[in-house]
C-alpha cells in the first residue's frame, strides 16, 4: 500500500488569523461549545476489548452528561445515560467495572436489566404499575468501528462513524485495532487551558522541530500533517536506520517490530487520524490508542486516553511500546507546556491573534469546521455575554438562507 497524501493546496489568500481571543475565554460560548459541538458529535467511550463480557462497563463524564456503556447478556454493546429513571441517581459511581446480571441504583435500588429495561422498582406497591420500556434507561447513540466504541449523546450533523472515516478505513484495515486488547486502562488527567488550546497544538507539526527532540529525531523531516476535510484529518511520519541521537528513539528503532500484516509503507510510521472536533486516533506498528479533550471550563480540560495492543505481541514488541509510550508521554508534557503558554496570552491586551504558517492549514481548517458550526466565531469582538445564543442562532438561521 502507497501511502498518499490528500489535497494539501493552500489557498494563496487564505485568511492566516486563528479564532477570536474572546472565544478562548467565554462561558457563554463555551455552553454554545457543549450543546452544538460536544452533545451532537461522536466522542470515543472506549474499546470493545475494555467490555469483554456481559455486565462489563464503562462510564464517563463530560459537558454536563453522564454516559454508561454496558455490554448485555445477548453480547451487544448498548449506550445508556448513567441515569436512574426515578431521581436521577447515577446508576454506576466507577468509570468501569462489572455488574454482573443487572444494573442496581444505589439511591433507591431500582433495577434494570443491562438492555436498560426496568426490572423493577424498590417497593413496587408505593407506584402504580411501571412499564417496563416506558421507565427503562434512556439509550445513547451508540456504533462500533474497528473495535472503537463511539457514542453521540444527539443527532447532530456528522454522519455514521464509518462514513466519516471511510477515506482512512483500507489505511486502517490492517492493524486489525478491533483484536487488540488493553495495555493499561483509559487515563485521565486535567490541563489548565480551554480545550481548544489542545487541539490548536495538536493539529500541527509545524512546532514539532523547535518544541518536540524525541518526535523530531523519530522522524523529522518526513512528518507532515493533512488539513480537516468533512470532519477528519491525518498527520503522518515515518522513521529510518539514521534517527536515534535520543536515548528512548535509539532503543525503540533498535527492536520496533515491522510486522508483516502491516503494507510496506505503515511498517515504520506513525499515524494520527483526527476526528473532528475534539478525538484522535493513532497508530504505530506496535499499537494503537485514543486520545481526547474536554471542556471542564473555559480555562481547564479534562484529558482522557488509552493504549492497546497485539494479545499475542513477543516481549520485544512489548519493550518497543513500552519505548512508544514513553516518547508519548514527553510529547505530550511538552504539549501540554505549550498549551498553557498560548492559552494564558489570550487574556493579554498584547495579544493581536494568531499569524498562520501554511504549514498550520490544520489549525485554519479545524477553525473553519469550528465557525461552520458555531458562526458567532466570525464576531472579532466578543459579543455581550447574555447575546451569545440570540447572535450565534440568528447568524446561523442566516447563512442557512
Amino acid at each position: 500500500m502507497n501511502i498518499t497524501q490528500r489535497d494539501l493546496s493552500v489557498p494563496n489568500d487564505w485568511d492566516r488569523s486563528g479564532l477570536p481571543a474572546w472565544s478562548y475565554h467565554s462561558d457563554a460560548f463555551l455552553e454554545l461549545e457543549k450543546e452544538h459541538l460536544f452533545r451532537t458529535h461522536w466522542q470515543i467511550a472506549g474499546h470493545i476489548s475494555d467490555m469483554p463480557e456481559p455486565g462489563d462497563y464503562l462510564a464517563f463524564d463530560a459537558f454536563g452528561e453522564r454516559a454508561l456503556v454496558v455490554r448485555g447478556q445477548d453480547g451487544v454493546v448498548r449506550a445508556f445515560h448513567n441515569i436512574c429513571r426515578h431521581r436521577g441517581g447515577r446508576l454506576v459511581a466507577d468509570d468501569h467495572g462489572t455488574c454482573r446480571n443487572a444494573l442496581i441504583c444505589p439511591f433507591h435500588g431500582w433495577v434494570y436489566n443491562l438492555d436498560g429495561t426496568l426490572r423493577g422498582a424498590a417497593r413496587p406497591r408505593s407506584f402504580p404499575d411501571l412499564d417496563k420500556n416506558e421507565f427503562g434507561l434512556i439509550e445513547i447513540e451508540a456504533e462500533i468501528w474497528m473495535g472503537f466504541i463511539f457514542v453521540r449523546f444527539r443527532k447532530g450533523p456528522q454522519p455514521s462513524v464509518a462514513t466519516l472515516m471511510q477515506p482512512f478505513e483500507e489505511e486502517i484495515t490492517p492493524y486489525r485495532t478491533a483484536e487488540m486488547v488493553p495495555a493499561d486502562g483509559i487515563w485521565t488527567q486535567t490541563s489548565p487551558v480551554n480545550w481548544k488550546s489542545v487541539r490548536d497544538v495538536d493539529n500541527e507539526g509545524y512546532h514539532v522541530a523547535m518544541a518536540h527532540p524525541a518526535l523530531q529525531d523519530l522522524y523529522g523531516s518526513t512528518y507532515y500533517d493533512e488539513p480537516f476535510i468533512n470532519g477528519v484529518c491525518r498527520a503522518f511520519g515515518s522513521y529510518d536506520d539514521h534517527s536515534g541521537r535520543r536515548w528512548s528513539v535509539r532503543n525503540y528503532l533498535n527492536i520496533a517490530p515491522k510486522p508483516d500484516h502491516l503494507p510496506e509503507g505503515l511498517r515504520c510510521a506513525w499515524v494520527y487520524y483526527g476526528l473532528f472536533p475534539n478525538a484522535v486516533i493513532a497508530v504505530t506498528p506496535e499499537l494503537v490508542q485514543f486520545y481526547q479533550e474536554f471542556p471542564l471550563s473555559t480555562g481547564e480540560s479534562l484529558l482522557r486516553g488509552a493504549v492497546y495492543r497485539y494479545a499475542d505481541e513477543s516481549r520485544e514488541t512489548a519493550a518497543a511500546r513500552y519505548l512508544a509510550q514513553r516518547i508519548d508521554r514527553e510529547t505530550m508534557e511538552e504539549d501540554v507546556q505549550l498549551t498553557v503558554w498560548s492559552n494564558e496570552s489570550m487574556l493579554s491586551e498584547a495579544f493581536a491573534g494568531f499569524y498562520l504558517s501554511d504549514l498550520e492549514y490544520g489549525v485554519r481548517t479545524h477553525h473553519d469546521h469550528l465557525r461552520e458550526v458555531l458562526p458567532v466565531l466570525n464576531l472579532e469582538e466578543a459579543p455581550d455575554e447574555r447575546e451569545m445564543a440570540g447572535i450565534n442562532r440568528r447568524m446561523a438561521d442566516s447563512s442557512s438562507c
